[in-house]
């Protein structure tokens, strides 16, 4: 039944141990559980929504305000998660190899320690009518930025920078780092870059 319906154990059976004496809350928390599963089984849907649009599903089916934190600790409590589809990525004259990582993360945006899991990415910034770039690093178990980096150019040279001066104030063995599919993030040297450090 819990596969069925997408719940883990751990989350049906403490739904069990609230069952003999269920307070007000519990009762909301658990209508508002039965119809976060009836959203993610609709077809159209498939358990794709992960938590901020279940909230909006929520309100525009039910007219129900629930706060975004509220449903991202039930659906996490229950077991609920969205499936994560596959992307095709398509590469136009791409010369070098590239390393193309799993989701490790997984939309699994909590850390219970510092240095266990880390993010990264590239914005750009306007500043004297010329583009600059900006790569940092963030840990998850504070949002706390570990390292950053500011370049004229978006290149391989930024983001190795980046994770170069983050390696020297931590320790990141066994070190989760996410980013997105950017070529920088999928080249070769990159990636040799994390494995020297085990990361």
């Amino acid at each position: 039944m819990c596969k069925i319906a997408g719940v883990s154990k751990s989350g049906y059976y403490k739904w069990l141990k609230r069952q003999d004496n269920p307070t007000d809350k519990d009762l909301e928390d658990q209508s508002i559980v039965t119809k976060i599963i009836k959203c993610q089984q609709d077809p159209d849907i498939n358990w794709s929504y992960g938590y901020p649009r279940v909230q909006t599903w929520l309100k525009k089916m039910y007219g129900l305000k629930v706060n975004h934190k509220r449903i991202y600790r039930l659906m996490k409590a229950n077991g609920i998660q969205a499936k994560i589809r596959v992307k095709k990525w398509k590469h136009f004259g791409r010369k070098e190899k590239y390393v193309v990582s799993e989701n490790d993360l997984n939309r699994e945006f909590s850390a219970s320690r510092p240095n266990e899991k880390w993010v990264t990415d590239i914005t750009y910034l306007l500043f004297n009518g010329k583009k600059l770039y900006l790569s940092t690093i963030l840990d998850l178990y504070n949002n706390e930025i570990i390292s950053y980096k500011i370049s004229e150019r978006n290149d391989l040279k930024l983001v190795a920078d980046t994770v170069k001066k983050a390696i020297k104030k931590r320790d990141v063995k066994g070190l989760l780092l996410h980013s997105d599919q950017g070529f920088q993030y999928t080249s070769i040297r990159y990636n040799k870059l994390l494995e020297r450090y085990n990361i």
